[in-house]
């Protein structure tokens, strides 16, 4: 909607929900139905509980972005991504859990963060939401201090490709990762105009469900 000011942004809140109920008691996450009001209809969805996630798009002097493949099961490809990770720590701060992230999976640190883009990834489905931070500065984590990996994320392969690059593979159809490729046109909007798009890595997050009352 365009808001009072003339600025265009999501309106946030619920309908009214009648009832409730899990239907699947996941792993990772559950499913739930829901019986809602929606302007006088009642409606009845079937919603993928996500604890949400957090993503980085590390760029080093030379505006090269540090990339992980890794293999991806229900899509069946090894595909190029940037580190991230679920929100699956009760109470965590968004910003420490990227932090993490980017140290377990590519074995940096960083000195700059700043909040690139957030999104919902399937909000017909799903309730995830998905912080994607920029992180400049970078420094290699000692090998005897790295992240012992396991699962899918033993076998990561790392790679640095320029931000051009991969905004180009994005066009043309060669990486599909969402979180990939909303990150790096993002960043390439943002060097284009000065970096002034950027928001502090500590802004306030409302529109991640589980994270409205907090912020």
């Amino acid at each position: 909607m365009v808001g009072d000011e003339g600025r265009l942004r999501d309106e946030l809140g619920a309908a009214s929900v009648r009832s409730s109920e899990v239907v699947f008691d996941g792993a990772v996450w559950d499913v739930r139905r829901d019986t809602f009001e929606l302007e006088g209809e009642t409606l009845v969805r079937e919603v993928v509980d996500h604890p949400g996630a957090v993503a980085v798009l590390a760029l080093d002097e030379h505006d090269d972005a540090l990339l992980i493949r890794q293999y991806r099961h229900p899509v069946a490809a090894h595909e190029w991504e940037i580190p991230a990770g679920l929100l699956d720590v009760a109470g965590e701060d968004p910003l420490l859990a990227a932090q993490r992230e980017l140290l377990e999976e590519a074995d940096v640190t960083a000195d700059h963060w700043a909040v690139l883009v957030d999104y919902f990834t399937s909000p017909g489905g799903l309730d995830e939401a998905i912080r994607v931070y920029l992180a400049r500065g970078l420094h290699p984590v000692p090998a005897s201090e790295r992240h012992e990996r396991d699962g899918e994320e033993a076998h990561i392969v790392h790679r640095r490709v320029s931000l051009d690059e991969v905004a180009a593979a994005a066009l043309a159809g060669d990486v599909h990762n969402s979180t990939l490729i909303i990150a790096a046109l993002a960043a390439r909007a943002a060097r284009e105009g000065a970096w002034t798009s950027l928001r502090p890595a500590d802004s306030p997050w409302p529109a991640h469900p589980g994270r409205r009352s907090l912020d």
